[in-house]
């Protein structure tokens, strides 16, 4: 086993749930918030701050409430952008990471960090709204209503992320190597489809 796995998800589509079992399944690291805590002890920054600003949009009110913090850092100056330098530590954190050898990593722009390297699988998991709605209520306990609008924030959130640093679309067929419905195999057939992209690609 090779390959580094990336995993982009719509919210509610057993993305990550997806990848916790191929990293079982391989008996490899998985990174979720997890790389969050290895982005900040490598930069030194602050572990809150990559928690405000984990996969959300670039918000101009909430930088300049932050900036002020970038004074006390060596380094840097009033033209230095916090969530810049939040990102770019996770950015390189996630190579890192994949240096280190094959493992599962769930969003972060991941699959565009790792575009140039040839061990990588970038995947992007969807559902049907019906079925993530489903999903969303049974494991969060929400009325359907309220699990519709967690859903349609938080995609919104992670899609204007991922296009603000890859200047790629979230989502689209062109951004990812694969993008699966999980809900046509489940969570269990879908890892077995997947298992065979790894195989067939590491054979080639």
């Amino acid at each position: 086993m090779k390959t580094v796995i990336t995993i982009g998800r719509q919210y509610g589509s057993n993305g990550r749930e997806i990848g916790i079992r191929l990293a079982g399944k391989y008996g490899i690291p998985f990174y979720d918030k997890e790389l969050l805590r290895k982005a900040a002890e490598a930069s030194g920054l602050c572990e809150r701050l990559f928690e405000n600003f984990d996969e959300r949009p670039k918000s101009l009110l909430y930088s300049i409430a932050m900036d002020s913090y970038m004074f006390s850092l060596p380094g840097t100056g009033a033209a230095d952008s916090l969530e810049q330098k939040v990102y770019l530590a996770t950015y390189d954190a996630v190579r890192r990471i994949a240096e280190s050898g094959p493992c599962v990593i769930i969003g972060r722009c991941a699959d565009y960090a790792l575009a140039d390297r040839p061990n990588v699988l970038r995947l992007f998991i969807d559902a049907p709204m019906e079925k993530r709605i489903a999903t969303v209520v049974e494991r969060e306990s929400l009325p359907p209503e309220k699990a519709r609008a967690l859903i349609l924030k938080t995609d919104k959130r992670r899609a204007s992320y991922y296009e603000y640093y890859s200047s790629q679309r979230w989502g689209s067929v062109d951004s990812y190597d694969f993008c699966l419905d999980s809900s046509i195999l489940g969570i269990d057939g879908t890892v077995e489809l997947i298992d065979r992209m790894i195989a067939l690609k590491e054979s080639r």
